[in-house]
């Protein structure tokens, strides 16, 4: 594995990476837009481990990776500090935290069913996260938009996505060639520092380990129990799904739950509407309602032992989801210092860069209506397709805390855990005052 293009900080240790990485694990509540305003916060202006231009080439290539984007960018952070040693341990403290969350709530809601009281409680984080999300928004647009170029492929992006639902990696696509053809290409630093070659073969013997890594252990679980197997058929599909998810896991959303249901009959339709809230109430990624299928299709086909196949669902769909995010990065992280170095290449980006902010701007808005409104119908005319919120079914509750949230986060300039904790603890009292 090729770490001959990192190296270590002089200024950061091992130890300090596994602690910030770990705080961030546990902060990043709030799905991909609120974990990248998180990341942004610690990494770029608390820590200063990343400057402003390389954290958003980082984003912008995992916005081109499949899988979810914020896990990456961690990844990536990790390996620029640490080498694949770096990369691993950053990229697992991202997502262990919920994952152990995730799977403590899927063995609950199997043995005991829907826990809508627990769902409740976490409207103070949902109300903080919006807060923390549109602070980020609005640093990132400040820093990534500088031109008339920029701001018309954010604008674009947003409405692409928001009002047309068009594909995700189309609207980049589309972003990187007209910063190719029509950007500014300025290489990122001077020619003494140009980064050195990376070398094919060793990226060929990355990419050899890493799939490996991925796919043998699958291999040997279809092997062990037979194709037809839940556990084999939670692995085909996960990692199937693990190719597609360009986007994020909002972007795939629409077809799990349709294979899901539907297909393999797994789960039913309200079933995984209550693991699709249990993910967005949680922190880590949203794709880990990936964990509570695979929990609950392995549980009830689990006969004698229920809880340890379900454990097993787990463990295979949390793996199919997550080693190829491994995979890609530790692939396609040394060339990321070339692309910003090659000035045609550099503009594509940094154009990405900038229809990222429009990304993350729907992103926060389609989360923002589902925080405020209980109900958000899609409306479709033609090829508008529109989020129109159902004013009878406002959440007083989430309002009144976003507005606590805002005035926390941009009147006292509160940090990230004291907004999460004031709001947390708002509506935990309220429920336990008026439920």
């Amino acid at each position: 594995m090729d770490t001959s293009n990192v190296s270590a900080s002089p200024a950061t240790s091992f130890r300090q990476l596994i602690a910030i990485f770990g705080k961030i694990g546990l902060l990043s509540f709030g799905g991909p837009a609120a974990q990248i305003a998180l990341m942004h916060r610690v990494l770029v202006d608390e820590q200063r481990w990343l400057d402003e231009r390389r954290f958003l080439s980082a984003l912008s290539f995992c916005m081109l990776l499949p899988g979810p984007e914020a896990m990456q960018l961690a990844t990536y952070a990790g390996w620029r500090l640490h080498g694949v040693k770096g990369g691993l341990a950053a990229g697992l403290l991202f997502v262990v935290p919920g994952a152990a969350l995730v799977l403590a709530l899927s063995m609950l809601y199997a043995a005991y069913g829907a826990t809508p009281l627990l769902a409740a409680a976490f409207v103070g984080i949902k109300a903080a996260v919006l807060a923390i999300v549109l602070q980020a928004l609005l640093r990132v647009a400040n820093r990534a938009l500088h031109g008339p170029l920029d701001w018309a492929a954010a604008i674009l992006a947003f409405v692409s996505l928001f009002f047309f639902s068009l594909p995700f990696p189309l609207v980049i696509a589309f972003a990187a060639v007209a910063g190719f053809f029509f950007g500014k290409g300025n290489a990122a630093v001077g020619p003494s520092q140009k980064p050195a070659p990376v070398s094919t073969v060793q990226t060929l013997q990355t990419l050899a380990v890493w799939l490996f890594v991925w796919l043998a252990p699958l291999l040997a679980i279809s092997a062990l129990f037979g194709a037809d197997h839940v556990l084999a058929q939670l692995a085909v599909f996960f990692s199937k799904l693990a190719i597609v998810t360009f986007g994020g896991a909002y972007a795939v959303l629409a077809y799990m739950v349709q294979e899901v249901v539907s297909g393999y009959q797994w789960l039913t339709a309200g079933e995984m509407l209550d693991g699709l809230g249990l993910a967005e109430t949680t922190n880590g990624p949203l794709i880990l309602v990936t964990e509570f299928v695979g929990y609950m299709a392995a549980y009830r086909h689990g006969g004698d032992h229920p809880v340890l196949f379900g454990l097993f669902g787990a463990l295979v769909a949390l793996w199919a989801t997550f080693a190829p995010c491994f995979l890609w990065i530790f692939v396609g992280a040394p060339y990321i210092e070339r692309l910003t170095h090659a000035p045609r290449l550099s503009a594509a980006l940094q154009t990405v860069t900038a229809a990222v902010v429009g990304v993350i701007a729907n992103l926060s808005l389609w989360f923002a209506l589902h925080v405020v409104f209980a109900r958000v119908d899609d409306m479709r005319f033609g090829p508008l397709n529109l989020h129109v919120p159902d004013p009878a079914s406002v959440d007083w509750l989430a309002l009144i805390l976003t507005m606590l949230a805002l005035v926390l986060t941009f009147v006292l300039k509160r940090g990230i855990l004291s907004t999460l904790l004031i709001c947390g603890g708002a509506s935990l009292l309220w429920l336990s005052l008026f439920a």
